[in-house]
Parts: C-alpha cells; sequence; structure tokens
C-alpha cells in the first residue's frame, strides 16, 4: 500500500512544496499565538480569572 502512495508522490512535480508550505503555516500559527498570549493585558487575564468565583 505504501508503495503505491509513494510512487504516486514521486511522480508530481513540485510536491515537495508542499510540507514546507505546511510547516510555515504552522509555525506563523504557534508564532503568533505566541505573542498573542504575552502581549494580552494583565487585568483583562485577572478579571476573566476571576469570573468563575463571582456571584
Amino acid at each position: 500500500m505504501l508503495k503505491f502512495v509513494k510512487y504516486s508522490l514521486e511522480t508530481i512535480d513540485g510536491v515537495a512544496v508542499y510540507p514546507i508550505i505546511s510547516l510555515l503555516i504552522c509555525f506563523s500559527f504557534f508564532v503568533g499565538l505566541f505573542v498573542w498570549v504575552f502581549t494580552y493585558k494583565k487585568e483583562a487575564i485577572k478579571e476573566m480569572s476571576e469570573l468563575p468565583i463571582k456571584d
């Protein structure tokens, strides 16, 4: 089964670009998430953390 998949992928021109694109998308998503988390306002985080115990 793997031989058929490997052969099919080898015959497609430019197939090596797809793993690179997916890696870049994944990497940029997590870098963006990292930046968003560390630039989020501390007051908003404190307010959200107190929501379950209010009322």
